[in-house]
C-alpha cells in the first residue's frame, strides 16, 4: 500500500510531491495501529474471561502501539492503588513501526513517472510529520484508558525513534552516501578523497555491525543453551501462566516478541556487567547476589542459579572475543585486501584507527540496544529491570578495542607477509598453471606448412593398455625441397611419415613397417593426389590428371 503513488501531470507533480510524502507516513502508522489492534481484539475474542469490552481492547492496543515506539506506559489499575510505569519495550514489536516508517520515507524519495523527484529535506519532514500527527492522535485516545503514556517519553525516545527511521529511508533512498553533503567546502571534500574517508568511514560502519550481530547472536545462543539446561522450570512456568491452550497463546506470543530482549541480555551477561532482576539483585559471569523480583516467566527460568558463578559461567566470556576478532577481520578486509599488495593497503596506523573506530560504533550499538531491552516494570524491586546500558556499551567497546586493534593489525600482517598478499601471490600461482595446462594449440611454423595436431587431444580410447605411449607420438618427416606440406600421422604400433612435395605433380607416399594383426583399423593415412589437392585448400600442389 505504501509503494506506489498516483501520477499527476507535471504541473500539478510538484505541489502534490509533499502531500503525497505526508500522505504516506501517515499511511505507515494507521498500518502498523491495525496490523497490532488486529492481533488484541483476535486475543481478545478468543479470551475466556475478557471483562473490559472491545473498548479496553482498542486501548490496550493503542498503548501498545506507542510502547512499540519507546515510549512509558503508566498502568493504573495496580493491587496496591499506585500508578507503575511499564518501560521494558518488546524489541521484535518495535521491528514493525520502525520498518514501517523506514519504508515510506525511503518510497517517498524515489521519482516516479509523472511527478518530479522530491527534496530529501522536505520528503523527512512531511514523513515524520504524517506519522507524528496519527501518534498524538493515538496518544490523546489511549490517556482514557488503564494504560496511558507517560508525556516526557513521547519525545525522547518515541519522535526520535520515528525521525531516526525516517532519516534512515532518505539516506538509503540517496544510495547510502558516506561523504560530507554537497554545500561542503570543496577543500573538505578535496581532504577527505587523499585520506580515503568514504572507504575507512564504510569498514568502520561494516566492522561495527558485524561486533553488535556478534554479540546478540551469541547472546541468544546463551540463552537457548540455558533454556535447554533449565526446560523443567521454563515448563512449569509456562503451565503456571497460561493454564489451558486458551491462554497459552498469548503467553507465547509475549516471549517470541522477548526474544530479542534475551538476547541483548545474554549478550551482557557475556560481555561482564551482567543485568539486573530488580533494585538489590543482579546476575554476572562471576556471581548472582542479591535477592532478586523475579516474576514468572518461561525466559526468566534461564537465569542461572543463585550463588557464585562457575566455570560454565565463565565460558559465556568467549561471546565478546568472537566479537572482537570479528571486528578485527571486516577491518583488514578492507585494510588489506586479498589481492592487494603492500602499497595498496593502508598503513598501521590507519589499521588499527579504523579498527578502534568500529570497536567505538559496536560500543554505542551494544548501549543502545541495551538501553532500549530493559526498562522498570513497576515500582519498589522491579523499577529497574534488565542490562545498565552504559556499564555495558563500556565493556562491549573494552572488549572490542583490546582485542579487535591487535588482531586486526596481525592480520595485515600475515596478508602481507613477504611483501605482497599472500592471496595475490596464490592467484598469481594459479594462472600460471592454467596457462601451462595442456590445451590444443595450432602453429603455423611456415606458410607451406599444414598446423600440426597435439599429442593429448588425441589418444584412442579403444587402444589396448599394452601398448606403450611411445607409439601414440605424431611424427611428421620433411622431404626436402620447396614449400613441403608436412602433414601430421598418427601411427598405431608403427611409426611412420610420409611428405608430399608441391612441386612436381604427383604424390609420392613411404609405406612402413607392416602392420600388426592388433592394430587398430583406419590407422593410415590415404594417399594420392586426390588426398594431395585436398588437404589444405590454397595450400595443396598443382592438380594432376588422372
Amino acid at each position: 500500500m505504501t509503494e506506489r503513488s498516483p501520477s499527476l501531470p507535471a504541473e500539478q507533480g510538484r505541489s502534490a510531491v509533499p502531500a503525497f510524502a505526508f500522505l504516506r507516513g501517515a499511511l505507515a502508522a494507521g498500518l502498523g495501529l491495525g496490523a497490532l489492534a488486529v492481533l488484541v481484539m483476535t486475543l481478545w475474542i478468543s479470551s475466556p474471561t475478557a471483562d473490559n469490552g472491545p473498548g479496553g481492547a482498542l486501548h490496550t492496543a493503542a498503548a501498545l502501539w506507542l510502547l512499540a515506539h519507546g515510549a512509558e506506559l503508566i498502568r493504573t489499575d495496580t493491587l496496591g492503588g499506585a500508578p507503575a510505569p511499564v518501560g521494558l519495550v518488546p524489541l521484535l514489536l518495535a521491528v514493525m513501526p520502525v520498518w514501517l516508517v523506514h519504508r515510506a520515507a525511503r518510497d517517498a524519495l524515489e521519482s516516479a513517472e509523472g511527478r518530479p523527484a522530491p527534496s530529501a529535506a522536505g520528503t523527512f519532514a512531511m514523513v515524520s510529520g504524517g506519522y507524528l500527527l496519527v501518534g498524538a492522535a493515538v496518544t490523546f485516545y489511549a490517556r482514557s484508558g488503564s494504560l496511558s503514556v507517560s508525556a516526557p517519553s513521547l519525545f525522547f525516545p518515541s519522535a526520535v525513534v520515528v525521525m531516526g527511521a525516517a532519516a534512515a529511508g532518505v539516506w538509503t533512498a540517496s544510495g547510502r552516501p558516506i561523504a560530507p553533503p554537497s554545500w561542503a567546502p570543496v577543500r573538505l571534500h578535496e581532504k577527505l578523497a587523499r585520506t580515503r574517508f568514504s572507504e575507512r568511514a564504510e569498514a568502520v560502519c561494516r566492522s561495527a555491525a558485524a561486533g553488535v550481530a556478534v554479540l546478540l547472536g551469541g547472546g541468544a545462543l546463551l540463552v537457548a543453551v540455558a533454556l535447554v539446561w533449565h526446560a523443567q522450570a521454563a515448563q512449569q512456568s509456562f503451565v503456571q501462566l497460561s493454564g489451558d491452550w486458551e491462554g497459552g497463546v498469548p503467553v507465547l506470543l509475549l516471549a517470541l516478541v522477548l526474544v530479542p530482549n534475551a538476547a541483548v541480555w545474554g549478550a551482557a551477561y557475556g560481555l561482564g556487567p551482567g543485568f539486573a532482576l530488580g533494585t538489590a539483585s543482579t546476575v554476572t559471569p562471576l556471581a548472582f547476589s542479591g535477592r532478586p523480583a523475579l516474576p514468572v516467566f518461561p525466559l526468566l527460568a534461564a537465569v542461572p542459579a543463585q550463588g557464585p558463578g562457575t566455570v560454565l559461567n565463565w565460558a559465556a566470556g568467549a561471546v565478546p572475543v568472537v566479537a572482537g576478532v570479528t571486528v578485527a577481520w571486516f577491518t583488514v578486509r578492507r585494510a588489506a585486501p586479498a589481492h592487494a599488495g603492500r602499497e595498496e593497503a593502508w598503513s598501521l596506523w590507519g589499521t588499527a584507527l579504523t579498527a578502534g573506530l568500529g570497536a567505538v560504533g559496536c560500543g554505542v550499538g551494544t548501549a543502545a540496544l541495551a538501553a532500549a531491552a530493559g526498562g522498570p516494570l513497576g515500582i519498589g524491586a522491579l523499577a529497574e529491570f534488565g542490562p545498565v546500558w552504559w556499564l555495558t556499551g563500556a565493556a562491549a567497546l573494552a572488549w572490542t578495542a583490546l582485542l579487535g586493534v591487535p588482531v586486526a593489525l596481525l592480520l595485515r600482517a600475515w596478508r602481507l607477509r613477504g611483501g605482497d598478499g599472500w592471496r595475490a601471490r596464490r592467484v598469481a600461482q594459479e594462472t600460471a598453471a592454467a596457462k601451462c595446462a595442456p590445451e590444443a594449440q595450432v602453429l603455423a611454423k611456415s606458410p607451406g606448412q599444414v598446423p600440426q595436431e597435439s599429442d593429448d587431444g588425441g589418444r584412442r580410447w579403444w587402444k589396448r593398455s599394452g601398448r606403450r605411449d611411445e607409439d601414440e607420438d605424431e611424427v611428421a618427416e620433411a622431404v626436402p625441397g620447396p614449400g613441403p606440406v608436412h602433414v601430421p600421422v598418427r601411427a598405431s604400433g608403427v611409426p611412420a611419415a610420409a611428405a608430399f612435395p608441391a612441386t612436381g605433380g604427383a604424390a609420392s607416399a613411404a609405406a612402413a613397417d607392416e602392420r600388426s594383426d592388433d592394430s587398430a583399423p583406419y590407422d593410415f593415412l590415404p594417399t594420392g593426389p586426390w588426398h594431395e589437392r585436398t588437404a589444405l585448400p590454397g595450400e595443396a600442389g598443382p592438380s594432376v590428371d588422372p
